[in-house]
């Protein structure tokens, strides 16, 4: 249900678009597809942050004071539509980026999505370590600054302010949500390692291994992200 969600919001993002972007229909087919996908992109990532920072901080699901259980079993309906909502676009989205490989995204983006639905269906199917996956979620935050470069940058709008100004958001954005995050993600884990291991083995030993793996490639794109900002920001001085 979700992945036809995700296809619609991909069709009224074609539909919408030529209204606000009259550069739209000059657009080369490869770059509207982009555009379009782009689009479902910052929709999941809006509802998915959200909502990830909703159950994590202002609900009581993972309180430690709200429940005996133990941090690593507790769920909710609420946190389930999440996790499920985030499997229909990973799902949606790898299957067009397998379609149009590799015009989306080279094998990091699959391993990206790969490893990501991998973990999300695992939580889901047992309730377990959903905690985990939702701080990793709240991290699509920094999607939104992604795209947004993107659009510009085809727009022919790379020299203006409003591309600097969104490229200083995407570096802090990513520097708190996925340097930051994981910093507090691992530190976390470690002073609950008691509860970490009586989750199921292959959870367990997935917790272990995909969230460095993800660390690891967050850390690569922070240092691109670093060189793109001050290549933009030398250019406007000049």
């Amino acid at each position: 249900i979700c992945s036809i969600l995700f296809l619609q919001v991909y069709d009224i993002t074609g539909f919408i678009t030529p209204f606000c972007f009259k550069g739209y229909g000059k657009l080369s087919d490869k770059e509207k597809m982009e555009w379009n996908n782009r689009g479902f992109s910052t929709f999941h990532a809006l509802i998915a942050a959200w909502a990830s920072l909703y159950l994590l901080l202002f609900s009581d699901l993972f309180n430690e004071d709200s429940s005996n259980d133990l941090i690593v079993n507790r769920s909710s309906i609420i946190s389930n539509m999440v996790l499920g909502f985030s499997i229909g676009y990973f799902l949606s989205d790898l299957a067009m980026v397998f379609w149009h490989f590799p015009a989306l995204g080279g094998l990091e983006y699959v391993l990206h999505h790969g490893l990501s639905m991998f973990s999300i269906s695992l939580s889901l199917m047992s309730s377990q370590g959903q905690i985990y996956i939702l701080m990793v979620l709240f991290s699509e935050s920094t999607t939104p600054f992604v795209n947004i470069r993107w659009y510009l940058d085809v727009a022919g709008r790379k020299s203006s302010t409003i591309y600097i100004y969104n490229g200083i958001a995407l570096f802090f954005g990513w520097l708190i949500a996925r340097i930051f995050l994981f910093i507090y993600f691992f530190a976390h884990m470690f002073n609950h390692f008691d509860e970490v291991k009586k989750i199921f083995p292959l959870g367990f030993y997935s917790l272990l291994t995909v969230p460095p793996v993800l660390g690891l490639m967050n850390v690569v794109w922070f240092w691109k992200i670093v060189k793109g900002l001050i290549k933009t920001i030398s250019k406007a001085r000049h």
